[in-house]
């Protein structure tokens, strides 16, 4: 795998780029499968989505979400995070 720029959804249901997931993430993808592995820097795997090229393409698949920046944060205190 390796990093490709696009998009995925995260478990809070917004959009997220792969080139800066946010949380200290990182992301491997899989374009052909259009697969994303959300891991720690350590490798620990930690979410995984669907890879889409661009925000118009997750709008396509049905999915209505808002595209967040790398600084908003992954889950919640109520989530353990």
């Amino acid at each position: 795998m390796s990093v490709a720029e696009g998009f995925f959804v995260d478990w809070d249901g917004n959009i997220r780029s792969t080139a800066e997931p946010g949380g200290g993430y990182l992301c491997e993808t899989d374009t052909v499968a259009r697969y994303v592995a959300i891991t720690t820097k350590t490798g620990t795997l930690v979410h995984e989505g669907t890879f889409y090229k661009t925000v118009e393409d997750v709008a396509k698949a049905g999915i209505k979400a808002t595209l967040v920046p790398a600084s908003h944060p992954w889950g919640s205190k109520e989530d353990g995070f």
